[in-house]
C-alpha cells in the first residue's frame, strides 16, 4: 500500500495531479481544495488513501493526515464512496465538517454535489462524535478505521470490512483494535 507520495508535480488538472516520484508518475485524485495547496509548489507531498477495486488501482491524495483521516471515515460509512467523500471535502475543510456534524446540521452537507438529504443525515449520524473540535482536527486513532483497513489488506472488499466491524464495534469483546478485527473475521468466514 502506498501512505505518503512525495515527488515533483507534472500535471495539475481539477481533480487530479500527476505526480513524478522516483521515474514513475502516479495519478492521484484528490479534493478541489487541496489543489490550492499542491498547486503553489514544484515539488509536493500527499497523503495517500490506496483504493483497490477489481478493475483497478486508485490513488486519493492529501496535503495533510487530516484531510485523510475525514475521508477515511466518510468512505467507512455506509453509501458514502470515494466520489461522495471527495466532493464533501472539496466543499469543506475537516474543521467544517466536523462543525456541520457536531451541529448536526445536515442541509450544509446536502449542498455538496451528489450528496441527498439521506445521505447527509448517514453522514450526520456515523459521524456524530467522531470528529473532534481540536483545531479542526481529525481524531487520528480510531480502531474502527484500522480494523476496516487491516480486513481490506487481507483482501476483503471495503463494503465487506465495514459491514463486519460495524456489526462488532458494539460488542463488549471487541473492545480493542485485535478485538474488532477477530470478531469482524467470525462475521466474515462464518
Amino acid at each position: 500500500m502506498i501512505g505518503r507520495l512525495e515527488g515533483r508535480l507534472h500535471q495539475l488538472e481539477p481533480g487530479t495531479v500527476l505526480i513524478d516520484s522516483g521515474g514513475v508518475g502516479y495519478l492521484v485524485s484528490t479534493t478541489l481544495r487541496s489543489l490550492e495547496t499542491v498547486g503553489t509548489n514544484e515539488r509536493s507531498a500527499l497523503w495517500i488513501h490506496t483504493h483497490v477495486r477489481d478493475d483497478a488501482i486508485v490513488l486519493y491524495g492529501f496535503p495533510n493526515r487530516n484531510e485523510l483521516g475525514a475521508f477515511k471515515r466518510l468512505i467507512g460509512i455506509s453509501g458514502v464512496g470515494p466520489r461522495i467523500a471527495l466532493a464533501v471535502l472539496s466543499g469543506m475543510s475537516p474543521g467544517d465538517l466536523a462543525e456541520a456534524v457536531e451541529s448536526r446540521d445536515f442541509r450544509r452537507i446536502q449542498r455538496t454535489p451528489g450528496v441527498g438529504r439521506k445521505t447527509a443525515e448517514r453522514i450526520v449520524l456515523e459521524l456524530e462524535g467522531r470528529l473532534s473540535h481540536l483545531g479542526g482536527t481529525v481524531s487520528e486513532e480510531d480502531p474502527v478505521l484500522d480494523a476496516v483497513s487491516a480486513l481490506i489488506n487481507l483482501g476483503y472488499s471495503e463494503r465487506e470490512a465495514s459491514r463486519a466491524v460495524n456489526a462488532v464495534r458494539a460488542l463488549p469483546e471487541a473492545g480493542d483494535l485485535g478485538g474488532l478485527i477477530r470478531q469482524a473475521l467470525q462475521i466474515l468466514t462464518s
